[in-house]
């Protein structure tokens, strides 16, 4: 792990080299550390501490909100939610609307945006990446693009890919063609995974952009060490005339919650996620932090990997269910920034089924579902657990370590198995593991997020999204139906449905729906949480 006492270095090296690095005429970073040793008008260096690395800044080929936390500075999308809000508004389209059919969506693109390497924006820049994304034989379209997939039902020539075609009107305006209605375009389109990057750049690295990234945002990509830090600096031709405030952003790595804290305490960094729930009440009595939270939009769960015995048999993936205490893990491990789940949609979601309530642990009723499932005596598995923590669940290894102890009470005998964080991706969404900790932060508003990701069989093909690997014909149906209808009631029903059959056949076991936290000095002006995505930084200044 590395030593926190080596930030106040790192931020002056690499302060120097964002200096070396700065083009036409921009204003150079400061040197000072991020406690403002130095005066003047070079302090806007903020270094944002979190708690894993990011994966790839290509947004389009990954699902981890490690990597959009960055990606987002760096790419804007046709579409967005105003700042903690769930209110769309645009961002590089400046107006939208959706034919009567329901199946051409027009976006009127703004004027005079450049991308990052000086290219413009425009709709030939659109059209462009949505081919890539799209189509298996564009030459850009690079290993996967998972989030395309389980959005759209699968790419080009698929029998159930929903998006039909992108047609350029003129300079500034696309056209979207579905094959059917699909009521959730628009949300979808604010994720990430549609930041739209500059087709030059994506040309010049023959598709693979991980390692460099650019885009329209008000941030550029400097430099990325990995496992430790990932530096920005501010795009000094960034469209919104006066930002960004700050000079550049460092996401440093520091893996421990606590640690991570010390090192904001200590001023060697200004900003962080990931708070251990037991620190909430110190950090509200420090006059000299501030305690930020944003809206419950996730749910952390238990995942069984459905296809694989003995979690194949839904008895015992519903004595599993009754048996976990999901009250006490949320009183010991979120100190009043979670809620216990009763299904895999948050409370905040307009699809909520409110009728299903939070299964009471009955460990007699659980030993009898093992006993008709026939496994009398319970039996061993590998039970896998986060090596970091998440948004939506702050301590894994800890909470893995209280579900254990709650198995064992049925005879079921566990050893928990962790891998570095890319790994665990990777094998969770191949299959491998056969019970383990993950969760699911929406990146938008719309239910679909939660239902169709988790629960559509279409999304079990590797890399999945469905990380139970759960094939029900039934769901399947009413979650097509959910997507071709436009009434925001009906389609709340269809949900609710899909909830209430998830609740019987426990593919999952959710467990809280999380208030992700964020701790800043009080130097840090202008933050506002944002529920689908985590943090921006476009507004965000620092008074020391």
């Amino acid at each position: 792990m590395k030593k926190v006492v080596t930030l106040t270095m790192t931020v002056m090296s690499v302060a120097l080299m964002i200096t070396a690095c700065g083009t036409n005429g921009e204003s150079n970073v400061s040197t000072g550390n991020a406690a403002g040793e130095q005066s003047g008008a070079g302090k806007q260096m903020l270094i944002f501490g979190r708690g894993a690395d990011s994966t790839t800044l290509d947004p389009a080929t990954t699902s981890d909100g490690e990597s959009f936390l960055v990606t987002q500075e760096i790419y804007d999308t046709l579409l967005t939610y105003k700042p903690g809000s769930s209110e769309l508004t645009g961002d590089l389209a400046s107006s939208w609307e959706v034919s009567a059919d329901g199946l051409t969506w027009t976006f009127h693109l703004l004027k005079g945006v450049k991308f990052q390497d000086g290219t413009e924006f425009n709709a030939d820049a659109v059209v462009f990446n949505f081919k890539r994304w799209w189509d298996p034989q564009n030459p850009y379209h690079k290993g996967a693009f998972p989030h395309f997939k389980q959005d759209f039902g699968g790419y080009k020539g698929d029998p159930n890919c929903v998006f039909k075609g992108i047609e350029k009107v003129d300079d500034y305006t696309v056209k979207i063609h579905l094959t059917h209605p699909y009521a959730p375009l628009p949300h979808i389109l604010t994720q990430q995974e549609y930041g739209i990057a500059s087709p030059d750049d994506v040309k010049k690295y023959n598709g693979d952009i991980s390692r460099h990234p650019v885009g329209t945002g008000a941030f550029e990509f400097v430099s990325w060490s990995p496992n430790d830090k990932i530096v920005l600096k501010k795009n000094p031709n960034y469209r919104e005339p006066g930002y960004p405030k700050l000079d550049g952003i460092i996401f440093e790595v520091i893996p421990d919650n606590s640690a991570r804290l010390n090192a904001l305490r200590a001023g060697q960094i200004d900003l962080m996620e990931g708070l251990n729930p037991s620190d909430v009440q110190s950090v509200k009595s420090d006059s000299n932090l501030q305690l930020f939270t944003a809206p419950s939009v996730n749910v952390g769960y238990l995942a069984f990997n459905t296809q694989k015995p003995p979690f194949n048999n839904e008895k015992v993936r519903q004595a599993i269910n009754l048996v976990i205490d999901r009250k006490g893990i949320v009183d010991a491990y979120f100190n009043g920034l979670g809620v216990p789940a009763s299904s895999l949609l948050p409370p905040l979601s307009w699809a909520y089924n409110s009728s299903l309530s939070v299964p009471q642990v009955d460990v007699a009723k659980a030993k009898q579902l093992l006993v008709e499932a026939g496994y009398p005596n319970g039996f061993r598995t590998d039970f896998w657990a986060m090596p970091v923590p998440r948004p939506y669940m702050p301590q894994p290894q800890q909470i893995a370590t209280a579900i254990q102890a709650d198995l064992s009470k049925i005879g079921i005998q566990t050893r928990i198995v962790t891998f570095d964080w890319a790994t665990y991706l990777k094998k969770t969404q191949s299959g491998e593991a056969p019970m383990y900790l993950l969760g699911w932060g929406a990146g938008h508003w719309d239910p679909s997020s939660f239902e169709d990701t988790l629960l559509n069989s279409k999304n079990t093909v590797p890399p999945a999204g469905n990380l139970a690997f759960y094939k029900n014909p039934q769901v399947d149906k009413l979650l097509a139906q959910a997507l071709n209808v436009a009434d925001q009631q009906k389609r709340a029903d269809l949900y609710r449905q899909v909830e209430a059959i998830a609740a019987q056949s426990v593919p999952y076991v959710p467990l809280v729906h999380a208030a992700p936290a964020f701790v800043g000095s009080k130097s840090v002006q202008g933050f506002v949480p944002v529920a689908t995505e985590g943090a921006q930084f476009t507004h965000v200044s620092i008074n020391r």
